[in-house]
C-alpha cells in the first residue's frame, strides 16, 4: 500500500490530525473512525478509493495523533465542531463514510449541517451512546462525578512488547488476519520506557452525565437530507439495524440498510470487499474534478 500524506488542522483550541490518499484535485471523501481506533484503520478502505476520491480520514479528538481534549470530556456532541471544521477544509461539503462513533458523529453533524454531506455511509453508527443516555437526575449526576472522579487515579494499560498489543488486537476481532491486527496495532500505539501503550485517550471512555438522548437523536436525524446507507455486520453484537426495536430506514428522508454476511463490527476488516462493494454502488459515479487553480 502507498503512504498516505499526514495534516493537521485546528478545532476547539486543539490540534487534530488527519492523512490523505490521492490526487487533491479529484473530490474528497471523508473516512471517520470508531471509538478508541484511529484514521489508519481505514487504509484499505482508502486504497480501493484513492483512484476515484481525494481520500481524507480523521484522528478523532483524543485518539490517533490528534490533542487529547482539555478536561478529558467526550460528549457525541463536541466532536461535531471538529468534523464540521475537517469538512470547511476539504471544500464544504462531501460524501462521509463513517464506523461505529463515527457514524453516531456523522449522523448528528448531517442533522445540524445537511448542506455539508453528500451522502453518508453509516457503519454500524447509528445510536451508539444515545441508547445509553437517560434524564439527568441527583443520582445519575452523583454516579456520574463518582465515576468521573475515579478515572483521575486510572493509568493507560502497559504491554510488555508490541507484540503483546497487536495480540490484544486481534482478542478484540478475531477476524484480524495477523497481518491486520499488525498494521492497527502500530498505527493505534506508541512505545514508552516500560513497553506499549494505546494512542487513545483512557478518558474517552467516561461518558457525560447526559449526552444525547433517544428523543434528541430522533429529532436530529429526521433533518438529515442527503441519502444514506446503514450498513451492519450479520454478527455483529450491538445489532444496529434497529434502534429501539424500529428499523432505521424509519428514522432517515433517505434511507436504506444493508446486512454484510460473515461480518462483525469491523465490517471493513472482516468483509473489505463486500464492504466496499457496497460502498461505491451506493456512492455511484464520483463527480468530475475540480479545475486547477
Amino acid at each position: 500500500m502507498t503512504e498516505p500524506w499526514q495534516h493537521y488542522y485546528q478545532s476547539q483550541r486543539l490540534k487534530l490530525s488527519y492523512w490523505t490518499w490521492g490526487d487533491p484535485s479529484l473530490p474528497p471523501l471523508v473516512l471517520v473512525h470508531g471509538g478508541r481506533d484511529h484514521a489508519r484503520n481505514w487504509d484499505r478502505v482508502a486504497e480501493a478509493f484513492r483512484d476515484e476520491y481525494h481520500v481524507v480520514a480523521c484522528d478523532l479528538r483524543g485518539h490517533g495523533d490528534s490533542d487529547w481534549a482539555k478536561g478529558g470530556y467526550y460528549a457525541l456532541v463536541d466532536f461535531v465542531p471538529d468534523l464540521i471544521a475537517l469538512l470547511d477544509l476539504v471544500g464544504g461539503h462531501a460524501p462521509v463514510v463513517a464506523h461505529s462513533f463515527g457514524g453516531a458523529i456523522s449522523l448528528l453533524a448531517a442533522g445540524a449541517f445537511p448542506e455539508k454531506f453528500d451522502k453518508i455511509v453509516d457503519i454500524e453508527g447509528a445510536g451508539a451512546r444515545a441508547e445509553e443516555n437517560a434524564d439527568l437526575t441527583p443520582e445519575r449526576l452523583h454516579e456520574w462525578t463518582t465515576q468521573t472522579r475515579a478515572l483521575e487515579g486510572q493509568t493507560p494499560r502497559v504491554y510488555p512488547s508490541f507484540r503483546a498489543a497487536a495480540d490484544r488486537m486481534r482478542e478484540a476481532n478475531k477476524q484480524l488476519t495477523p497481518e491486520m491486527a499488525d498494521h492497527l496495532a502500530r498505527w493505534a500505539s506508541h512505545a514508552i520506557d516500560n513497553g506499549w501503550v494505546w494512542k487513545f485517550d483512557p478518558w474517552f471512555r467516561g461518558r457525560v452525565p447526559s449526552d444525547v438522548r433517544r428523543e434528541d437523536v430522533e429529532r436530529v436525524w429526521a433533518n438529515v437530507q442527503c441519502p444514506t446507507l446503514h450498513l451492519v455486520g450479520e454478527n455483529s453484537h450491538f445489532k444496529r439495524a434497529s434502534f429501539h426495536e424500529r428499523p432505521l430506514d424509519g428514522y432517515f428522508k433517505d434511507s436504506r440498510t444493508k446486512v454484510i454476511k460473515d461480518a462483525g463490527h469491523w465490517l471493513h476488516h472482516d468483509q473489505l470487499d463486500a464492504t466496499v462493494a457496497a460502498i461505491r454502488e451506493f456512492l455511484g459515479p464520483p463527480p468530475p474534478a475540480r479545475p486547477a487553480d
